[in-house]
Order: structure tokens, then C-alpha cells, then sequence
């Protein structure tokens, strides 16, 4: 009787996507309010991304506007170089953005291991981020808040823009005044609040290419005044021997992205055709197109597949400080809307359910926020940006072991807290988001 009773129940693939669909791995990342770790599918084996958002904190730091409007953003998503939404979910505790699983760690954690990166690597990158920047702005789709820790490469090398959560929709007719965004990555037109569009997206691009290059970014300032002077009033200056090391077209690109004027800046003259004018810069005018579109370029860096490319305190600390450890909870099936906050129940109604495989991708662009809307699609399978599962065997260790959550009832000593740090893997602190956001 004791084995019948210990009988796991039987999990409904054909039902709602939930987390009794996922085996939960490593944790790889954190951020103000939320986590993200390591999952696999255990119907199909496809690994992903898990970020999970507890309700109670988003409710507490007034982000239920930027939690929907993510998900809602993602829902209309989807390109070869934008971290996809591939399902969507909640239970009582958390909201869960189910993502493609990118292995290659965060431009910002290569920054800090590798240094400045070589010419042709940061050409390479700012083609297929030029790429994805196009498509959100057909989408009308400003993304806001592009830096190197927003950018997440693939096993192969490929670079995909993520963290949509201050992202929004724009309109061509009406310009934004809502200071949003890391201040140093952010147009001088944001700074001095006298409207932006989606010309900033590029001068974000802007900056982070001149980062990657020198190991520094262009503009300096040891106070947030200081650094808007610096934005909005300086010169863009190269070290020395910029003219030694790199190309003219290279520099020059530089200089159109982190044009001060949004209507002269690189890639802003027109929206109709920012694509082509950024492709027609010399230093990016000899890429194949289609190619890079299809990923068939083979990428200048590849990431080191024999290590975790993200910073293993991330781990340690859902091991030994994590008081509500992530696991797959039933919801509560009693559960009285009308009992709850006004933002408890926005989350309730709004956030909803979407699974990939089952439902066609949407936009929301001119819903009002109180406007709720069903999706009724037939299953149109897999999305061709969906990125192939590599096999189990050929992820490192720190990713593709279940968490053993016994561990946290024993005593752990600072010594062996380190020993356990250093075996998830060699990885350097990942930079934390800085500026304000809306």
C-alpha cells in the first residue's frame, strides 16, 4: 500500500503547461526580483531557460506593468537573434517565462574573463544584433535597455538580445519621455527628456560595440550628473592606438552609431529602411545577408563548452540561503479572486498561459492594459527560430545535474561552501544592472 500511495501522479502533457512539465536543473542567473535556471522538458528533452518572478516581490516593487507587458511582448516575439518566449505559465508564488536556453554566457561575463574582443568578433556581433534591433522596430518594439549583460550567446557563438522587461511599443507619431534604461548605455536624447523614439536602440549598440573593442565605454562620469554631462556634451575619443589596431569603416561605424543628432545617426535617417542603411556601411556592407539571417556564418568565438558560463554563486545560493526552494506546486483550487490585491489579481488574470506549440504568437500593440484577449490557434508546431537541443553529454556538468535540496539540511562550513563554488565551475561575478528603469 505504502508504494501506491508514494505513486507520483501521472503528468497531463495534453493539459496547460505548468512546472510539474519541467525537471529543474542548475541555476545560472538572478535578477531584482526573479531567478533563472536550467530546465528540460520531460516529455520531449528540449532544454530551456526558466525565469521565474515571485508575485509577492513584483507586487512590492510595483512591476506588474512590466511583468505583463513582458510577457506580452514576448508573445508577439520571435527571431534567430531575440532569446524567444517558448511558454508561459504561473502558480501561486511565482510567474514563469519559459526561454530558449542559451549556453554561451552573457557578453558582459566575456568582457570581464576575456577583455577587449577583436575587431571582426564585434563586426560579427553587431551584425546579427543590427539584425534583431530591425525587427523590434517593425514590430514597433523599443527595446531600451541594450547592453553587454543583455546579450546572451549560443553554444555555437551566436548573439541574441534579452531581458525585455522595460521594453515597450512605440509610436512613430509620439515621442517617449520616461527615463528607462542602464544611464550609461543611454541616448542623450533619453537624459535630457525631451522625447526619444527608437533611435536609441542604436546608440545603445553603439556603445556597447565600442565597449567590446576597447574594454571601456566611451563616456565617463563618477557621479550620475557627471556621466550625463559626458553623454550629452563629449566628444567620442579613441584610445591612442585605435587607428593602429582597427579599420577605418570600423571607427566610423562607431562614430555614425554615437551620433548625438537621432535623425543622423546611423541605422535612424528612415524606419523603413534602417536595415538597409546599416548593411550598407562599409564595415558591414560585405556580410551575406540571408547567411546571417540563417545562422550559416560560422561565429569568430565559440564558447568554452567545457565550462559554465555564468557565475556559480547563483547556485550556491539557491543551495544554502534559499529559505521557499523552487519546486512544482499544485495551484490552489479554491482560490478567490475578489480576496485579492488589485495588482494580486491583475497578475491572476493577466498573465496567461502560452505554449508555443499549441498557440499562434500575437500582438498586443494598441490593447489597452485592461483588454484580455484569448488565443484560439491550432498547434502550428515548433518555431524555426527555435534553437536545436544539444544532448545532455555535451553540456558541462553544472548544468545537466538535478539539485539534491537534502543538501541544504546539513551543516555546511565556509570551506566547503568554496569547494562547492569552485566545482560548479570557473566563472567570474556578472555585472548587475545600474541606472533607473521605469
Amino acid at each position: 500500500m505504502g508504494a501506491v500511495c508514494c505513486r507520483p501522479e501521472p503528468i497531463d502533457f495534453d493539459g496547460e503547461v505548468n512546472l510539474f512539465h519541467f525537471a529543474l536543473l542548475r541555476s545560472v542567473g538572478k535578477g531584482a526580483f526573479g531567478k533563472v535556471r536550467v530546465v528540460q522538458h520531460k516529455q520531449t528533452k528540449e532544454l530551456f531557460a526558466l525565469k521565474y518572478i515571485n508575485k509577492a516581490k513584483c507586487v512590492k516593487m510595483r512591476a506588474i506593468t512590466n511583468i505583463i507587458q513582458e510577457r506580452r511582448l514576448l508573445e508577439e516575439i520571435d527571431h534567430p537573434f531575440v532569446v524567444n518566449m517558448r511558454y508561459a505559465f504561473q502558480d501561486d508564488e511565482n510567474c514563469f517565462f519559459v526561454l530558449d536556453l542559451m549556453l554561451g554566457g552573457d557578453l558582459r561575463f566575456h568582457l570581464d574573463r576575456n577583455g577587449p574582443m577583436a575587431e571582426e568578433v564585434v563586426r560579427f556581433y553587431v551584425a546579427e544584433l543590427s539584425s534583431a534591433i530591425s525587427y523590434l522596430h517593425d514590430k514597433r518594439i523599443v527595446h531600451r535597455d541594450l547592453k553587454p549583460d543583455n546579450i546572451l550567446l549560443d553554444e555555437r557563438g551566436h548573439a541574441h538580445i534579452t531581458d525585455f522587461n522595460i521594453a515597450v511599443h512605440y509610436s512613430p507619431r509620439k515621442l517617449m519621455t520616461g527615463v528607462a534604461g542602464s544611464m550609461a548605455y543611454m541616448a542623450p536624447e533619453v537624459l535630457t527628456k525631451r522625447g526619444y523614439s527608437y533611435q536609441i536602440d542604436w546608440w545603445s549598440l553603439g556603445v556597447v560595440a565600442y565597449e567590446l573593442m576597447f574594454g571601456k565605454r566611451p563616456f565617463k562620469g563618477n557621479t550620475n550628473s557627471n556621466l550625463t554631462q559626458s553623454i550629452t556634451k563629449d566628444s567620442v575619443k579613441f584610445p591612442e592606438d585605435a587607428q593602429q589596431k582597427h579599420s577605418r569603416e570600423a571607427l566610423h561605424c562607431l562614430v555614425a552609431l554615437l551620433e548625438r543628432d537621432p535623425r543622423r545617426r546611423l541605422g535612424c535617417k528612415t524606419l523603413d529602411d534602417e536595415a538597409r542603411e546599416v548593411r550598407a556601411h562599409p564595415w558591414m556592407r560585405d556580410f551575406d545577408w540571408d547567411a546571417v539571417e540563417q545562422k550559416a556564418l560560422t561565429p569568430p568565438f565559440v564558447p568554452d563548452s567545457k565550462k559554465a558560463n555564468f557565475d556559480a554563486s547563483h547556485e550556491l545560493e539557491e543551495l544554502l540561503l534559499e529559505d521557499n526552494p523552487l519546486k512544482a506546486r499544485k495551484r490552489n483550487a479554491n482560490l478567490d479572486v475578489n480576496s485579492l490585491s488589485v495588482d494580486q489579481r491583475t497578475l491572476e488574470e493577466q498573465f496567461n498561459v502560452y505554449d508555443y506549440k499549441k498557440m499562434n504568437r500575437r500582438s498586443y500593440f494598441n490593447t489597452s492594459q485592461q483588454i484580455v484577449s484569448t488565443i484560439t490557434a491550432n498547434s502550428s508546431g515548433p518555431d524555426s527560430s527555435r534553437p536545436p537541443t544539444p544532448g545532455m553529454a555535451e553540456l558541462p556538468a553544472a548544468l545537466t545535474a538535478e539539485i539534491d535540496m537534502s543538501t541544504k539540511m546539513m551543516p555546511v562550513t565556509r570551506t566547503q561552501a568554496m569547494e562547492l563554488a569552485s566545482r560548479q565551475g570557473d566563472a567570474e561575478s556578472s555585472s548587475h544592472r545600474v541606472g533607473v528603469a521605469s
